[in-house]
């Protein structure tokens, strides 16, 4: 009888389809993680200003299970991103009552541009920590763990600007109702359509002014 120790033997090309696999189930995970702070956020600041509808409904947790979308956030990302690599999906909104605001006339604003603002800070956070890591990934190369955080920095910049896009149903179309009411009726009438220019917009402009943003938070020096 033959025996083989399977740790000696390699598969190169199945080694690089499985870490592809890794690593696009890790960007899923990322995406996740990262919508879900986003929809907490919005939730918990319409908490703050008087309306508990979030919490009453159980959507004030970041138990990912309470945000997922059985199509928007599992079935069709996960196929698009083993598939083709890309990434298109959503996780439910989180209600609130506008009517319960306290600030009548920015509380909706304020509800919205914090969502934003939440993946922004977790971008601004993690980058500086790689910052703090350039004179080490200058001369003894770059540990995959900081590419990770690169990773999670990347998207968090990325779904801030693209949420802040003022096309329906996106948090920029929030926005904008609220500082420039006389213009909101121009972007009200694109509809649901909005979410099809806004990817559109994404992939044109947001992926060049997300990576000029990356690199002034993180440096130079680091590569992905």
């Amino acid at each position: 009888m033959h025996g083989v120790h399977v740790d000696r033997v390699q598969f190169p090309a199945a080694r690089k389809i499985m870490d592809q696999i890794i690593v696009k189930l890790f960007l899923y995970l990322i995406i996740v993680i990262s919508a879900v702070f986003h929809e907490y956020a919005h939730g918990f600041a319409a908490y703050r200003l008087g309306d508990s509808t979030a919490k009453n409904e159980g959507r004030l947790t970041l138990n990912p299970l309470a945000h997922l979308d059985p199509i928007g956030t599992v079935a069709l990302p996960l196929f698009l991103l083993l598939t083709s690599g890309m990434f298109i999906g959503w996780a439910k909104p989180v209600p609130y009552n506008p009517h319960n605001l306290r600030d009548k006339k920015y509380g909706d604003l304020k509800v919205a541009v914090v969502g934003p603002l939440t993946n922004l800070a977790i971008a601004i956070v993690l980058g500086l920590i790689l910052r703090f890591f350039e004179f080490f990934t200058l001369y003894a190369g770059q540990p995959i763990f900081l590419e990770f955080i690169g990773l999670i920095v990347y998207i968090n910049i990325f779904l801030a600007l693209f949420n802040l896009i003022p096309f329906p149903p996106l948090d920029g179309s929030k926005i904008i109702m609220d500082l420039f009411p006389k213009f909101w009726r121009y972007f009200e009438q694109i509809g649901f359509l909005g979410i099809f220019l806004a990817i559109i917009l994404s992939f044109l402009f947001i992926s060049p002014i997300a990576q000029f943003i990356f690199k002034v938070i993180v440096g130079h020096s680091f590569r992905f």
